[in-house]
């Protein structure tokens, strides 16, 4: 007896000290801030009004450019939706300067660009350092083109930061207020506490929204500052007179014919937001489709994939504008071809139209370990 009460006495004070030892409460990093760019396709009001409602998404940060060629053709859509949401606006220009002129003619570029899409004066207009570029730079050399860099975006009125991975902190650059991107498994531990904000994970799902998104936890007001987001869409006026109105009730009908987007356009799988996204279609590229819903805000055409499922995309809003152009019972198209995107891969190609990556090479002759280059136009088949 007496030997157990003295066992059970050591095992109450073993556990009254590990409980004492734990913390009481484990708390996961906070998703204050999401990425979006071209990777995620066209991002609609809803997809973004239930970041903010259910996952306390704050703001927003959108690619506008990359080097001195490249503008995101989401960036538009992306930040006006986000606005209506109720986000704090950002951007960011993902960099490919080695010298202090390539990081000026690149800032100017990033701020034409910022312009365009609709990014307020005052917002944050960051640099995306990490490209191989800056990876065979030195540090002298990185810390002075990112200085250039900045220098032009806070003459154009935007604020600006630096967004670059943990392990170049220090070693690869000088980073003294940044955006810090570094992936733990356990993301109970605050990280990189000094900086503006931490980017701690790059496959954040959110329901409602196809594919991954990076997301952020906010240490201050950086992101968030010259801004006074509030949501628009839900808020509608009731006109002192009954309005005509061009859109048409939820009806659909067979139609063959040829689309031709003028702006990117997601595809889904089926016809409205709330369907899956598995791709997108630029402009200068061609849809055949074969029947036309209109559900409630769009138009939307269907069309067989090359994958032998059927796929969606929006013509045009129900009763205003429309996306590209159209032409029913027209000729059909024998080829199809798609022109690269940056960031595109074989895979990503031949997963859009349902092919196999091998065969996609094999059309071209190529290899699928060939390099394809921005602009290059494949034959799909």
């Amino acid at each position: 007896m007496k030997f157990k009460t003295k066992l059970i006495t050591l095992v109450v004070a073993f556990l009254a000290a590990i409980s004492f030892a734990l913390p009481s409460q484990v708390n996961a990093a906070n998703t204050d801030m999401v990425d979006t760019s071209n990777h995620n396709g066209l991002m609609t009001y809803d997809n973004y009004y239930d970041m903010l409602v259910h996952y306390g998404v704050k703001a927003v940060v959108q690619k506008v450019s990359e080097g001195t060629t490249y503008i995101d053709p989401t960036a538009k859509y992306n930040l006006a939706s986000a606005k209506q949401a109720g986000l704090y606006l950002n951007g960011y220009h993902f960099a490919r300067y080695t010298t202090v002129e390539g990081a000026r003619a690149e800032a100017r570029f990033a701020v034409a660009a910022a312009q365009s899409a609709g990014l307020p004066i005052g917002a944050v207009l960051a640099t995306d350092v990490e490209a191989s570029e800056q990876a065979n730079n030195s540090y002298a050399a990185n810390t002075a083109n990112n200085k250039a860099f900045m220098e032009v975006v806070q003459a154009a009125g935007y604020r600006s930061t630096i967004y670059t991975m943990g392990s170049w902190v220090g070693t690869k650059m000088s980073v003294d207020k940044g955006w810090i991107a570094d992936y733990p498994y356990n993301t109970s531990r605050d990280r990189y506490t000094s900086h503006h904000a931490w980017q701690f994970r790059s496959d954040q799902q959110f329901a409602g929204s196809y594919g991954n998104f990076d997301v952020s936890q906010l240490y201050d007001d950086f992101f968030t500052a010259n801004q006074t987001p509030s949501p628009s869409a839900p808020v509608t006026p009731a006109p002192s007179q009954p309005a005509k109105s061009n859109a048409a009730s939820d009806t659909d009908y067979a139609q063959t014919g040829v689309f031709k987007p003028s702006t990117t356009v997601n595809i889904r799988t089926g016809a409205g937001t709330g369907y899956a996204f598995v791709g997108s279609y630029a402009p200068g590229e061609s849809v055949i489709y074969d029947h036309v819903y209109i559900r409630g805000t769009y138009v939307w055409a269907r069309y067989l994939s090359y994958s032998g499922r059927y796929h969606y995309v929006a013509l045009g809003v129900n009763g205003g504008e429309s996306y590209g152009s159209r032409s029913s019972n027209a000729h059909t198209y024998s080829h199809t071809y798609y022109t690269v995107r940056s960031g595109d891969s074989f895979w990503s190609i031949a997963s859009k139209y349902g092919i196999s990556m091998y065969t996609l090479a094999a059309n071209n002759g190529k290899s699928i370990y060939s390099l394809i280059y921005p602009g290059e136009s494949l034959y799909i088949r």
